[in-house]
């Protein structure tokens, strides 16, 4: 279905819509395609292509809203689909911060941001791709077993239209490749691993061979790991986890959960988080960003933001529901899918780098742990306490020296941001991202 048709569909529900006894709707569709493959021990495992779509319908009826969605696209499904969404607003109760942006709002001009690949790989290609990474993770000397190498693509077309008068589309594609092995024997202690890549062009992911190369020397490092005596030390986190730490913050600034009051942040604007010079940054337009997207879900214009700007919060992540809970204005981050009402997101957010090296951040460490794999969900958003589990590396003088596991690692995120030190090693890979940081002063609970 062609951009034309596909907004001409959609204009065509919200007509329905008002006709029906709606004050006011808007439309969302999203289609996708996508093709995996799975390759384990040499083998092809898994080949696989899907495609679908959803339309949603969200109407108003005064401060009432409905909302349905529906996969069928006849006639009468889109009548039916229509005639539910009406009687259900009819039903529901009140919400008195529900309702579509003002015409005065809304993106005018959407920018490039060169969010889809033209160039759908096949699947001889996606294939040899998942064999180049096992091979060469499997070929890594203490490997002796692998869980495989994946690989997909996809093509995402969102459309969205509202009574309002906005009407637009996009498209962005996705192009993935992980590899997991496991090294050692059973009798001598097993360990495992993955590395993975993504990008929104496939020429953009990193080679397949590297990838599995990673993948096998991680789990190899592994081997031997003990488990820590419990104390208070500096933690350094990998990029691949640190960048758990921008997602934490990205949930406590988060709205709906300021709006409700259920955030360790609620009443932290405007004040110093983070050590001064630090900043995070919000780039929604970067070409070929993971998490790109020229306009939010309500229509809105996405704007590149300081996040966090010298240490100090600058703003909530707002659609418009939550805005005007706080007697605010929509910050453009409205996401949603068809059969949801809009709720603040994020774009592609980083932890600008620091000026030390990962090896400057350690070598002043007499005992510490750098940390490369987290477990469980052990955070408390309305308080900030933090304690999850760790696995990773001992630090001793200023060295890296054997590996640790089985072990827990906690603090407050208050605290934790407020000593939190980065590295110069940003690499920008999976639209949350993070140098290594340094946290002094976190407990690590082992033996």
């Amino acid at each position: 279905m062609s951009e034309a048709d596909t907004l001409a569909l959609l204009e065509d529900l919200i007509a329905r819509a008002r006709t029906a006894g709606a004050d006011a709707a808007d439309a969302v569709l999203v289609d996708g395609v996508s093709v995996s493959v799975a390759w384990r021990l040499g083998a092809l495992e898994r080949l696989e292509r899907a495609e679908g779509g959803d339309i949603g319908l969200r109407v108003f009826v005064g401060r009432r809203q409905g909302i349905v969605s529906s996969a069928d696209r006849s006639p009468q499904a889109l009548q039916d689909l229509v005639d539910r969404a009406v009687a259900l607003a009819r039903t529901v109760p009140e919400d008195p911060y529900c309702g579509l942006a003002d015409p005065d709002q809304l993106a005018r001009d959407l920018p490039d941001i060169e969010s889809r690949d033209p160039v759908e790989p096949s699947a001889e290609t996606l294939t040899e791709m998942v064999r180049a990474a096992e091979d060469a993770a499997r070929a890594v000397p203490g490997v002796t077993n692998s869980e495989g190498a994946e690989a997909g693509w996809s093509l995402t077309t969102v459309a969205l239209a509202a009574s309002n008068g906005f009407a637009r589309s996009y498209a962005r594609t996705g192009c993935s490749l992980a590899a997991s092995v496991i090294a050692g024997a059973g009798g001598d202690g097993m360990e495992r691993d993955y590395d993975y890549t993504a990008a929104v062009f496939r020429e953009d992911l990193r080679d397949p061979a590297e990838v599995g190369r990673s993948a096998g020397e991680r789990a190899v490092r592994r081997l031997g790991a003990r488990r820590p005596r419990t104390v208070k030390v500096p933690v350094v986190f990998d990029p691949r986890v640190a960048r758990s730490l921008v997602g934490h913050l990205l949930g406590a600034i988060n709205g709906s959960a300021i709006a409700r009051g259920t955030s360790f942040l609620k009443d932290r604007m405007g004040e110093r988080l983070f050590p001064a010079g630090l900043s995070i940054i919000e780039d929604p337009h970067r070409h070929r960003g993971l998490k790109s997207r020229p306009c939010d879900a309500e229509g809105l214009p996405t704007l590149r933001r300081a996040l966090v700007d010298d240490g100090r919060l600058t703003t909530w992540l707002l659609d418009l529901r939550a805005a005007r809970q706080l007697g605010l204005d929509s910050t453009g981050h409205a996401s949603r899918s068809p059969g949801s009402a809009p709720h603040p997101g994020a774009s592609n957010v980083y932890l600008e780098p620091g000026h030390a090296s990962p090896a400057d951040l350690i070598a002043d460490i007499k005992e510490g742990v750098y940390v490369t794999e987290l477990v469980g969900q052990g955070v408390n958003m309305i308080t900030g306490d933090y304690s999850r589990g760790a696995a990773g590396f001992w630090i001793e003088n200023g060295e890296i020296t054997h590996p640790v596991s089985e072990c827990t690692i906690a603090g407050t995120l208050p605290q934790m941001f407020a000593a939190l030190t980065p590295a110069d090693d940003l690499v920008l890979r999976y639209g949350t991202d993070s140098p290594t940081v340094r946290v002094d002063g976190m407990t690590v609970a082992g033996q």
